[in-house]
């Protein structure tokens, strides 16, 4: 068949009226593709020491980098290598793959048979063997135990004996991120909050009317409406009251007076976002929210001031951990352990900023307790982080109990710290 090249195929569009918008995100993600292998790949590789990564898919089995790489057919078995020949550029060869866009990505240099890996390793001859095996981070484990089998069937025991697991490279390869990368994470981040905002707004909901599920299964629709994904289920709707968490995304009535949150995010373009909202109903005769609601917000985006100041590249994750709760503690704010607040007058405090990008909670280094392999990792500049907390204050209404304020929005990390990608949660919402 003829090949058409990308600016016929664009005019083609244009000529038979299409939406150029799946046109638009292809270009976008293969810009992304192009910079990160010239960029981010020969890097990744040498620090980790893998001069060849092969990342197996199978039909109906795909990698979990598949979209990543550029997809592609594969009919039975096929492989994405990358391998350190020496030169600046990574060679990048697909053995068993094909398909149009595939090859009109030109990010790779070789495109040949299922039957070749065998002579294509042994022609290369590599010291190590990176494979998408790991223990710890989903993402980084996309190798079947029969795929390895395979492999090692393959290639034979001197290769075999050089396997390693690629479970460090995938994190570096993922959370280390170009410029065109974080152009389409801001598009996404622009998705998240404008959604999230009209979601705990009077335009979805009615007071003693509309349910939580109503609410979660309107943000439902909306990806669908807008070509979206998700790496979460069901949106988390739920409301808070003196003994925490009283419902999330059920069919229990939004009434006056409640305190709303909204936990979700968004895909696009293989980037996905992680972020929260909070809004307050108001009651018959109210028309603002109540002041020790908004002195419990308000104690929030201090912590967060406080947290996103003292997070620095260049040290590992639990190193930040450290410094932000010393910083917390020097400023008078309690640490505690999920969910179990101190019984004194102190605002209390845990963070979980964890990696995001990749996905939900990527794979990247984690400032965050529930990701101790990532707590390892060094913070680099480009690095993805939610900076997500949860702050516990005190109110009079509750004879003292503590209400938890969460605040999670996306950030970048540059070298001069913690920055913003798109306008975060500055306010409590308010429903009529």
């Amino acid at each position: 068949m003829k090949r058409i090249n990308l600016t016929v195929l664009a005019l083609l569009i244009l000529s038979v009226g299409f939406s150029q918008e799946s046109f638009r995100r292809w270009r976008k993600t293969n810009q992304v593709r192009l910079d990160k292998f010239d960029l981010i790949l020969p890097q990744v590789m040498r620090e980790n020491k893998i001069d060849m990564w092969i990342i197996m898919s199978r039909e109906g089995n795909f990698d979990p980098l598949y979209s990543e790489l550029g997809e592609g057919y594969v009919g039975h078995t096929g492989y994405y290598i990358f391998t350190d020949r020496g030169s600046p550029r990574i060679e990048r060869s697909v053995l068993g793959i094909d398909g149009y866009l595939l090859e009109q990505s030109k990010a790779y240099d070789y495109f040949g048979s299922e039957s070749e890996l065998k002579e294509f390793v042994a022609k290369r001859d590599p010291k190590f063997i990176g494979l998408n095996i790991s223990k710890d981070i989903g993402g980084a484990d996309g190798l079947s135990y029969t795929g390895r089998q395979e492999l090692a069937e393959i290639l034979g025991k001197k290769f075999e004996s050089r396997f390693v697991s690629a479970e460090k490279l995938y994190s570096d390869f993922r959370s280390r991120h170009v410029t065109s990368e974080i152009a389409v994470f801001a598009e996404a981040g622009d998705y998240s909050y404008q959604l999230a905002e009209r979601a705990l707004s009077n335009e979805v909901i009615t007071p003693g009317l509309t349910t939580l599920e109503d609410v979660a299964w309107w943000l439902k629709e909306q990806l669908f409406k807008n070509n979206l994904q998700s790496s979460f289920g069901m949106p988390s709707i739920y409301v808070t009251g003196p003994n925490g968490i009283e419902a999330t995304s059920t069919d229990r009535i939004i009434q006056r007076g409640d305190i709303l949150m909204l936990d979700w995010g968004v895909g696009l373009m293989n980037m996905y976002t992680d972020m929260k909202r909070m809004a307050y109903v108001l009651k018959e005769g109210e028309r603002e929210v109540p002041k020790s609601i908004q002195h419990a917000f308000d104690q929030a985006v201090k912590v967060r001031s406080i947290v996103t100041s003292t997070i620095k590249p260049g040290i590992t994750a639990q190193q930040n951990m450290d410094n932000i709760y010393k910083a917390l503690q020097g400023a008078g704010y309690g640490r505690i352990e999920f969910n179990k607040p101190n019984a004194d007058d102190k605002t209390d405090v845990i963070i979980g900023c964890h990696s995001v990008g990749d996905w939900g909670h990527g794979t990247g280094p984690s400032i965050a307790h529930f990701n101790p392999v990532q707590l390892t990792y060094m913070i680099k500049p480009t690095n993805l982080l939610s900076i997500e907390l949860f702050a516990y204050t005190r109110i009079p209404e509750w004879g003292g109990k503590k209400l938890r304020i969460p605040l999670e929005d996306d950030a970048i990390v540059t070298d001069r710290g913690v920055e913003w990608i798109y306008p975060v949660n500055q306010r409590v919402l308010l429903i009529k």
